[in-house]
């Protein structure tokens, strides 16, 4: 018997893809709803063939052409297959009709049922059917499941991703409706239940098929803070067109009241970026209405035309020490607003921008940053442009703004230069000349000032360095390198007490600032030097792969004459060579890195700052982290963190910093996680201290996943990720 080709497939996988899953988990084994001896053997179907083939222990067939089949029928077309008891086929209309236990199996589904009826135009209905989607893994049953014109309808519906005989969490609709040519589903009466307690139950349900964005509520979360009580967070996501979007969530705090957070995105051809708003009025706590707004643009007018701008305000000082998360989120002293307009091409980079900062906690006026109105650079790169010389120039214009008791005005900065690139297998050398000038038009000066003061002078340099390598190891498999350099740097001596400070300070010395030919960084001063700095690197790398092992390097700067430009309130040292830099990395063990620094002063035979780190990461959940801090006067401190699964179930998190100086803990945390085949739940506590005010905050979040369906709760992961080196959520992807 020969029927005419029809397309038997159902839309069932849709239901996943409006629930899609957000996190990993240990994977559930696929329940089999059908035996697979129950299904006589068939050829193969050939690829692209969509013809049917039908088996059967006996059939009937009339002068109509129509049919019954008797005893283990199996109805294939491509790689699907209707298998059942009995069925027969209605000519006229084009259906089979299925009696008995039916089974549909395709790559990406089994259903299995009481009954079922299809059609060649494409309908399916299937009655009392349980399906299951082993590329999820999940699972469920329906009352009724239809297909038709490509849409799905499903009655009765009860669904998981966990095995069977587990039913740890299940999600019940009376029915769903998914079109996914519209991109649309619908449920109603929806109930989602975890350890048979419902957790949440929504009378109408819209949710987007595929990758598509869809009007809606998110899920609502839980957080809670000892300065603003329990918050519960509902959120609203507002699909506006394919490149607009905007979130409005409301969160109630129990000892503040209702705020009501905005974020609307763009992205055009052009330009992408968003506004973030949130708006708390009346907060019982404070006593007034609290706002806080963010902007980002960035607009590409084309290849080399760029303009960025960003900016926000705070409507009060304490809206970080309140809202804000951690040692460095407690603790904003300014926030930063600007607007720029650059351009970008094969030799030159222009860049004009205006910049101002809202201060959030209060400062002396001496120390706030000055607003730029405006600042313009430019700068040209012109490679071999004269005999095999490079030239280049650098170039800026600014005028600094700030209260009448501060000296302002503009300044203009002028450095030209050229350099001889030599290099061959092994080694460089790099001659280079250069000469900078800076001018003032200053106001607000001291009486008897100099409103125009000015500097200039030459600078010159010769960088050069040696690569050298040998084989190593029992088998010749590693190669050692041994790579000194060594930098000569000339600039003459110029009085700049005279100029003033607007943006220029001295960096922390380290093995790149060693190499620079100013130690300051901004215009205002430009530091002597008739100077020569030293150092090498040494390496031991794998041979055919190029992984390093070690690398190690130090360095120093020894000084003909003294520097003696100075910052104000910096004092003349009159050391004839500068502290001793020195840094290692160590990865020659398996799952063991480390990394130590240190800048030793050989003048007072003692160290000025240093730093080690030691991490155990046998895999990407699984991190331990040992680390130590030292700046002289300032900081000394030691930190730890952990994440580390304990059985196949259970993991522990942990972190603390503890500061030596203070002899207290500024910074801790430490949580819990339980991981089953289809959820995790995860508990973190944390304290902390503000570094501006020593005041200690705490709050607790808890986390609740479910496989298939979004966190109820997100956020934690992030904080992990964040606060313990080197751990991950999610496994590295694999390289395809």
């Amino acid at each position: 018997m020969k029927v005419r080709s029809f397309p038997l497939r159902a839309a069932l996988p849709l239901l996943l893809t409006a629930c899609p899953s957000l996190v990993y988990a240990q994977s559930c084994p696929a329940p089999d709803l059908s035996d697979p001896s129950d299904l006589p053997a068939t050829p193969a179907a050939t690829p692209g063939d969509e013809s049917i083939q039908i088996t059967s222990e006996g059939a009937e067939v009339s002068r109509t052409g129509d049919a019954v089949l008797k005893g283990k029928v199996r109805i294939r077309q491509g790689d699907r297959t209707l298998s059942a008891e009995n069925a027969t086929f209605n000519a006229a209309e084009q259906t089979f009709s299925v009696s008995g236990t039916v089974t549909y199996r395709d790559p990406e589904m089994r259903i299995k049922g009481r009954s079922a009826s299809v059609a060649t135009a494409g309908e399916a209905s299937f009655e009392g059917a349980e399906f299951d989607l082993p590329a999820q893994p999940a699972r469920g049953s329906a009352d009724q499941i239809k297909v038709s014109q490509g849409s799905l309808q499903l009655a009765g519906v009860v669904y998981t991703t966990c095995p069977t005989g587990n039913e740890d969490w299940v999600l019940r609709a009376g029915d769903i409706n998914i079109n996914p040519g519209a991109g649309l589903g619908v449920g109603r009466n929806v109930r989602l239940d975890f350890k048979g307690i419902p957790i949440l139950y929504t009378p109408f349900i819209s949710f987007p098929v595929g990758n598509q964005r869809k009007s809606g509520f998110l899920f609502p979360t839980l957080a809670n803070s000892s300065r603003s009580g329990l918050g519960v967070q509902v959120p609203w996501y507002w699909n506006i067109a394919p490149n607009y979007d905007a979130t409005f969530t409301g969160t109630w705090y129990t000892q503040r009241g209702f705020d009501l957070l905005t974020d609307f995105r763009f992205l055009t051809q052009r330009s992408r970026g968003n506004v973030t708003a949130e708006y708390l009025p009346n907060d019982t706590e404070y006593g007034s209405d609290r706002s806080l707004v963010r902007l980002f643009d960035q607009t590409d007018f084309n290849s080399r035309l760029r303009f960025t701008a960003s900016a926000a305000n705070a409507s009060d000082r304490e809206w970080f020490e309140d809202f804000g998360e951690g040692p460095e989120g407690t603790s904003v002293v300014y926030l930063g607003r600007f607007a720029e307009l650059s351009y970008l091409d094969r030799h030159w980079a222009m860049t004009g921008r205006v910049q101002n900062f809202q201060t959030i906690q209060p400062v002396n006026t001496a120390d706030r940053p000055y607003t730029l109105l405006p600042q313009i650079t430019i700068a040209g790169q012109f490679p071999s442009a004269l005999l095999g010389f490079d030239a280049g120039l650098e170039t800026e214009y600014t005028y600094f703004q700030r209260d009448s008791s501060s000296v302002t005005g503009s300044r203009f900065d002028f450095h030209p230069g050229i350099k001889l690139p030599l290099q061959s297998a092994g080694a460089f050398l790099e001659p280079s000349l250069s000469w900078r000038y800076t001018a003032y038009d200053l106001d607000h000066v001291a009486p008897g000032a100099e409103t125009s003061p000015s500097r200039s002078a030459p600078i010159a340099s010769i960088d050069a360095g040696l690569t050298f390598e040998r084989l190593a190891g029992s088998r010749q498999q590693r190669v050692h390198t041994f790579e000194p350099r060594i930098l000569y740097l000339y600039v003459p001596y110029r009085d700049q007490s005279s100029l003033p400070v607007f943006d220029t300070g001295e960096p922390d010395l380290n093995l790149v600032q060693l190499y620079r030919d100013n130690r300051y960084v901004g215009p205002d001063r430009l530091g002597d030097a008739n100077q020569l700095s030293v150092g090498f690197t040494t390496r031991l790398l794998d041979r055919e792969s190029g992984r390093q092992f070690l690398s190690a390097t130090a360095g120093q700067a020894y000084y003909f004459d003294s520097p003696r430009v100075v910052l104000p309130n910096e004092p003349v040292l009159g050391y004839k060579s500068s502290n001793l830099l020195a840094q290692m990395e160590v990865s020659a063990f398996k799952n063991w890195n480390a990394r130590m620094g240190v800048q030793w002063d050989p003048h007072e035979i003692r160290s000025e700052k240093g730093e080690a780190r030691l991490q155990y990461a046998p895999a990407y959940n699984k991190v331990a982290n040992l680390g130590y801090r030292f700046r002289r006067g300032s900081l000394e401190q030691w930190d730890a963190s952990v994440a580390w699964p304990v059985t196949d179930t259970w993991t522990t998190y942990g972190g603390m910093t503890y500061s030596l100086k203070d002899s207290a803990t500024i910074n801790q945390f430490a949580g819990l996680e339980y991981r089953s085949c289809c959820w995790k739940a995860r508990i973190v506590a944390r304290k902390y201290v503000s570094s501006r005010t020593g005041e200690t905050d705490s709050d607790v979040q808890l986390q609740l996943e479910l496989n298939g369906l979004a966190s109820l709760v997100p956020g934690v992961d992030a904080f992990l990720e964040r606060s313990i080196r080197g751990y991950s959520v999610l496994p590295p992807a694999t390289p395809r």
